[in-house]
């Protein structure tokens, strides 16, 4: 395996050892003469943007904003910055020939000579000056003039639509407005169809279709469609790998949403310079519903991670221009909406990552640098000593800067807790352990009972978002016992109802902090239990002297299971009341 010599290590070294691409300076020599397949392109295409998008500016830029491995954690926040020194793009590819006239979104259409070769009865040769020279002209309308004469002095004469000549004109095409386009030609091969392609974007209709497919909202509703159109916005973007952002990124993903929709085989990928990552949506997937979804980032490494940064640093796969950091490919699964699942807003989850080696282009699975419990109790423990240096965005709108003073620490808890709500919830014991000790050592530190008094608002803030994980992983834990699964435990029918009992009624005691969502699912998990046609039937309906002593042990526990069920909707019930009580005195 390739191995990097750290201080000579430069960009233009980069895939310089993988088997099937000879690199020259900045150009290809050779790659296989035809790119025909989509998965084929699509590597070609990894290897290309990761070299000119991320590590040439990597390697070029002074404090390169390197990527957060949490960054990459569902669910995704909108970025902080713009870097507008930073390369951006959007592309799409059909794995078909283009039609133009048929085609469902605008752009400027390249010719390709095979084309004209093929089309031709007689030599082609003669069309070949023309319609190089119209690709040309065409590329030039869109090119901002002070790059025109590079371009024309390092292109003279020669096809920018062969797929060889794509590192060369990527960056030109970075200095462009809107997407570009590449498709098949007649002999199927891929090439450079086209530029300043705009992605169609029906978001209202969308965003309207899928929140009543899901049922959050009601036609005609508008309170309905007010209190949840900020949900089902998110969750939709999400399923498509952003959060709500920039229209290069909404209309990319709404486009492939359609795309895959047609039955169409496509690839979109898009750069964005707020969040330094390459995303790739694609049909190169089983699953019928939804398109293959990935991210690629330039991410750091954490000098805490010394297990990772030795092995790493062993194999060849780190990069240390600046500080450790390396190229990070992940692979995420899309998740149908569920409003029965305490984790109902999870779009999307992790599913796989591979860090990919700088030479050679080999990626290995091995490393765990995303998902690192360890990392995050690390970050936790910074966040409350009051020794975390970053950035975090507060309730979408204020930006805070490091963690110098209480104020700053509670809203850091605040968004460190929403962003890692489901992760607390479903990870380890040992995880969910370390998480609540970091937590009360700081929240319930008497020391700092004075601190926390001034800032009662954001204490409270941080405290519900708290409880209700808290609460939320009680509904975790229902859901397996109700699944006779828990904590790698296969459950009777006893133990199913022992383990039910014994969580509602810890959770009826929790609901001093009183959250409607998890009171629903509570009541309707425990209905669903005492529900089940085989334990009815066989325990519930016989005479009690058919019995054996298992059943009757059944039978007590089922009926303490239906007085806690009782208590619930009575907690319910008297949360509902107030109001109209109030308004009865004031009359």
């Amino acid at each position: 395996m390739g191995r990097l010599a750290d201080m000579n290590f430069v960009w233009e070294d980069v895939f310089t050892q993988v088997p099937d691409i000879k690199w020259q300076g900045t150009s290809i020599l050779r790659h296989p003469l035809s790119i025909s397949t989509l998965e084929n392109l699509r590597r070609f295409l990894d290897f290309v943007h990761i070299k000119y998008c991320l590590l040439r500016p990597y390697f070029q830029t002074v404090d390169y904003p390197l990527v957060s491995p949490q960054e990459l954690l569902p669910s995704f926040e909108s970025n902080l910055y713009e870097y507008q020194n930073l390369p951006g793009f959007s592309l799409v590819v059909f794995d078909r020939p283009i039609d133009y006239f048929q085609e469902i979104f605008q752009f400027d259409i390249l010719h390709c000579v095979e084309d004209a070769f093929a089309a031709s009865s007689g030599p082609a040769s003669p069309f070949e000056p023309a319609i190089i020279q119209q690709n040309h002209d065409v590329f030039l309308s869109r090119l901002p003039k002070v790059h025109q004469d590079q371009f024309k002095e390092t292109f003279d004469r020669h096809r920018i639509t062969d797929i060889l000549s794509y590192p060369g004109i990527l960056p030109y095409i970075l200095n462009m407005d809107r997407g570009h386009v590449m498709a098949k030609n007649s002999a199927g091969d891929f090439y450079n169809s086209g530029i300043y392609a705009s992605f169609p974007s029906d978001l209202d209709s969308e965003l309207k279709r899928f929140g009543l497919r899901i049922g959050r909202f009601k036609p005609g509703d508008n309170r309905l469609y007010e209190l949840n159109r900020l949900f089902v916005y998110q969750y939709l973007m999400e399923l498509y790998g952003f959060p709500i952002t920039s229209e290069r990124r909404t209309s990319a993903a709404l486009f492939s949403r359609r795309l895959f929709k047609m039955g169409e085989d496509f690839l979109i990928r898009v750069l964005g310079q707020s969040d330094r990552t390459l995303t790739t949506l694609s049909s190169l997937t089983s699953n019928s519903l939804y398109p293959q979804l990935d991210k690629i980032a330039l991410v750091s490494v954490a000098k805490s991670q010394k297990e990772q940064i030795k092995e790493l640093r062993r194999r060849g796969f780190l990069l240390e221009h600046k500080e450790p950091a390396v190229i990070l490919r992940v692979h995420y699964r899309q998740h149908k909406y569920d409003p029965q699942n305490v984790r109902r807003d999870r779009a999307l989850s992790v599913t796989k990552q591979e860090i990919i080696h700088p030479l050679t282009g080999e990626a290995i699975s091995s490393v765990n640098l995303i998902k690192d419990t360890s990392l995050m109790t690390f970050i936790l423990n910074d966040i409350v000593k009051g020794e975390y240096t970053g950035r975090v965005k507060y309730k979408r709108n204020e930006i805070v800067e490091n963690t110098d003073t209480h104020s700053k620490r509670l809203k850091f808890l605040y968004a460190w807790l929403r962003k890692h709500q489901r992760r607390i919830i479903s990870y380890s014991d040992e995880f969910y352990t370390n998480v609540t000790k970091v937590l009360e050592n700081y929240l319930l530190d008497p020391n700092l009972a004075s601190e926390f008094e001034a800032l009662h608002d954001l204490y409270h803030e941080v405290w519900e978002q708290y409880s209700y994980i808290q609460q939320a992983r009680k509904i975790k834990f229902l859901e397996d016992i109700k699944a006779k699964y828990y904590k790698g435990q296969k459950l009777n029918n006893l133990q199913m109802l022992k383990k039910a009992t014994q969580i509602l009624t810890e959770l009826k005691f929790d609901l001093v902090q009183y959250f409607e969502s998890i009171t629903e699912h509570a009541i309707n998990l425990g209905e669903r239990i005492i529900s089940d046609p085989y334990l009815c039937k066989k325990y519930i309906q016989p005479p009690k002297d058919q019995l054996t002593d298992y059943g009757l042990q059944i039978r007590t526990y089922y009926g303490r299971l239906v007085s806690l069920i009782d208590d619930f909707k009575a907690i319910r019930r008297s949360r509902h009341r107030p109001a109209r009580s109030r308004s009865t005195a004031s009359n």
